[in-house]
């Protein structure tokens, strides 16, 4: 039975279910509500005007956590994969509250019939998608018709009767999936059906892209005149501002200095970690070759024993000659790299060929790499075994690789026609080295054996029955442990430095303190601007978001308590507070000033001009008596994106694509400079009595941006209020 046809069955059961989860949901709300039993507010953020609480949403978060910890067998996750369930699960309710009550609204819907047809009868491309091999395009063989290759819908219906729970349970997420993606692909052809471009606009882009004209201009650059040479008062600030108010709006975000105190180990700490590491040298070179294993694991901060061999040059200078001069057992250290202290033992030599040719057969258990058998690693290890002894008795390799062979290598590639030859051509890999792209078993299988070895090895791909078929070459390779300890501060030391960082947050509690504390300290002040609340990080700081939610809940001026982030103690201060909507003009008054100085600029030139230009004067003459060069220029049109010798100037664009030959432009004040244009000519754009081509690829180009821009759109609406820095 198909899981579709299953939740049919069973759709009473549901109703009731979901009628009972919902009315215990409302009971819980009840009883949580802040408003009644002066709860306080625990809003994640604000969507469309609803807030998103805090107890409705971490169970969710809480839910994907356990979810992909136990996708993935682990125990827990790394803060960046926890920060982006925790986004993930945002934008679901950005989906749920802004998308999904528009398709609602719209009346956008895919039945149980539509669903069924999209999973079995004419398979959705993202279904198709989901059932191939992501590296060859090809459909699942469990799932492919065997004449064609293509998605079987009788293999989908043979597949969906006889699944166990856990694939009734992906296959309904894979359902949902589609299901999804279909309901969002009608909402955005409705939009693009309903796009147009009318055929003047047709006609005016052809106009636009196949009229050019060839000029000659002159510009004098805002950057030929010194700044100061211009004079301007507050009130041509306010009246900048005012008209141009547009440009500063912001979202909210904040700027912070910060001090930080280094938390290094001190030259007491530095003797301390040295004393330890030659004790654990000396008791290195005593222990028997069988401990050295356990005796790294333990004292190493790695936790790691490194069975690699290397050639020479590819270990640590300060030790690779020695290792390949000295004998086996020979211990070097305690030395100091990148931090840490460090005692190296030689621990094994051996000689490996340049390079060798192999092939291979692959036999795969369930769990490893290469395939979904449900072989167990026993039963392949036998069945590697038997292969092995078969082809020692002169059975030929290549009858064994397409026999039973797991590697899907050995499938000639859809571009390829037999004869050809291609790599995993019966298990032949060529030739390899040590930098090849194999895992290290498969790899040294090939460069430590001789031509016309055969063995069994095994890697996270399964077992490997290897033929050295040819080795070139020899080079000497050695393995080398080493135990790592990175020095750190004793706790003494950390006390001093946090000691040292309270005084400073102590003495110092307001900007102008701080600021004057950094000077005669001659410490190095960082400054971080326009950061925003849910961002992640912070640059020189380490997991820098209790910072950031401390910088959101504190006021301006305030100079914080030393945090620790990492190997640091950080003092900082807010120092300015940019709130929702348009800076203020103190807040921009930097640029405001640079963008008038421009203005008055552009004034001066202007009138520079039209005092040259008196008369009737030529381009040629105006410039030669303003000492301007003269460029020329051919084919400009109004799509073209700068023009050359004078960068990015779509305004001066704008002007040249209307104005007729043999002419000269007023004065245009471009966005370098103030320029003279004159147009020697005109090529028209050819006269067509049908746009209707035109039109076409216009609507063509226009349609592809609903894809994104609607779903912006839709969320610039819904004025989204975001605040999980404050809980995540």
């Amino acid at each position: 039975m198909s899981v579709l046809e299953s939740l049919r069955k069973r759709s009473g059961l549901l109703v009731t279910i979901v009628g009972l989860a919902l009315f215990a949901f409302v009971l819980t709300g009840l009883f949580e509500n802040s408003s009644i039993f002066g709860g306080s507010d625990k809003s994640v953020g604000e969507i469309a005007g609803k807030a998103i609480e805090y107890n409705a949403f971490n169970p969710k978060v809480q839910e994907a956590i356990e979810s992909n910890k136990a996708n993935s067998r682990r125990s827990s996750l790394p803060e960046n994969e926890t920060d982006e369930i925790v986004q993930q699960i945002w934008n679901q309710c950005i989906n749920e509250e802004v998308m999904t009550k528009e398709y609602q609204k719209l009346g956008i819907s895919v039945s149980n019939d539509e669903l069924y047809d999209l999973m079995v009868d004419h398979p959705h491309p993202m279904l198709i998608r989901n059932l191939s091999d992501p590296q060859t395009g090809k459909v699942n063989p469990a799932f492919a018709d065997p004449a064609t290759g293509s998605l079987s819908p009788a293999k989908i219906k043979e597949f969906t009767q006889a699944m166990n729970p856990e694939q009734e349970a992906q296959w309904t997420q894979l359902e949902n999936y589609i299901r999804q993606t279909r309901i969002v692909e009608k909402y955005n052809n409705l939009i693009k059906k309903g796009m147009y471009v009318t055929k003047a606009e047709a006609k005016q882009n052809f106009i636009a892209q196949a009229a050019a004209s060839n000029i000659k201009f002159a510009v004098k650059n805002y950057s030929s005149v010194p700044d100061n040479a211009v004079s301007f008062t507050d009130e041509d600030l306010k009246a900048y501002y005012n008209t141009h108010q547009l440009d500063y709006k912001q979202e909210p975000s904040r700027k912070l200095e910060y001090v930080a105190f280094d938390i290094a180990p001190s030259q007491e700490d530095r003797e301390a970690a040295n004393k330890e590491m030659n004790n654990i040298s000396a008791t290195f070179k005593t222990n028997k070759a069988t401990e050295d294993s356990s005796f790294v694991i333990a004292e190493s901060d790695t936790r790691m024993m490194d069975e690699t061999f290397h050639a020479k040059g590819t270990l640590s200078p300060q030790i690779d000659t020695l290792m390949f001069a000295e004998p086996v057992g020979t211990v070097v250290g305690p030395y100091e790299e990148n931090g840490s202290l460090k005692v190296s033992k030689l621990i094994a030599t051996k000689n490996s060929a340049d390079s060798a040719k192999v092939r291979h057969i692959l036999i795969s258990y369930e769990g490893s790499g290469a395939s979904a058998t449900k072989r167990t690693k026993k039963e392949a290890k036998t069945v590697a075994d038997s292969i092995l002894a078969l082809i020692k008795k002169g059975t030929k390799f290549t009858e064994m690789v397409d026999k039973f062979s797991d590697d899907g290598g050995k499938t000639m590639p859809p571009n390829k026609k037999e004869g050809d030859d291609y790599p995993g051509k019966g298990g032949d890999y060529g030739w390899l080295n040590a930098n090849s792209q194999f895992v290290e078993p498969f790899k040294n299988a090939g460069l430590d054996h001789k031509k016309g070895d055969i063995l069994v090895v095994e890697s996270n791909f399964g077992f490997h029955i290897i033929e050295v078929l040819d080795a070139k070459g020899s080079q000497k390779k050695v393995e080398v442990a080493t135990i790592e300890r990175k020095m750190e501060a004793s706790s003494k030391t950390m006390q001093a430095i946090f000691l040292q960082a309270s005084e400073f947050a102590g003495k110092n509690t307001t900007v102008d303190l701080f600021e004057k504390a950094i000077s005669d300290n001659k410490l190095n002040k960082r400054v971080v601007d326009n950061v925003k609340e849910n961002d992640k990080t912070i640059a020189g700081i380490e997991s820098a978001r209790p910072l950031i939610r401390w910088a959101y809940e504190t006021k301006k001026g305030v100079v914080s308590e030393p945090k620790e982030f990492g190997n640091k103690y950080v003092v900082a201060v807010v120092t300015d507070i940019r709130e929702k909507g348009f800076a203020t003009l103190e807040q921009v008054k930097d640029d405001v000033t640079a963008k008038v100085i421009k203005e008055k600029k552009a004034e001066l030139f202007t009138t520079e001009f039209n005092t040259a230009m008196a008369g009737g004067a030529s381009i040629d003459a105006i410039a030669s008596k303003l000492k301007l060069g003269i460029s020329q220029v051919q084919n400009i049109n109004f799509n073209s994106n700068s023009i050359q010798g004078a960068g990015n100037e779509a305004g001066i664009i704008g002007a040249i694509s209307v104005q007729k030959a043999n002419t000269l432009s007023k004065p245009l004040k471009g966005k370098e400079g103030v320029f003279l244009v004159y147009t020697e000519s005109v090529t028209a754009a050819p006269a067509l009595t049908d746009y209707t081509n035109q039109q076409k690829m216009a609507i063509s180009q226009l349609q592809p941006r609903v894809d994104y821009e609607v779903y912006d759109a839709l969320k610039t609406n819904a004025n989204i209020v975001e605040h999980l820095v404050k809980f995540y």
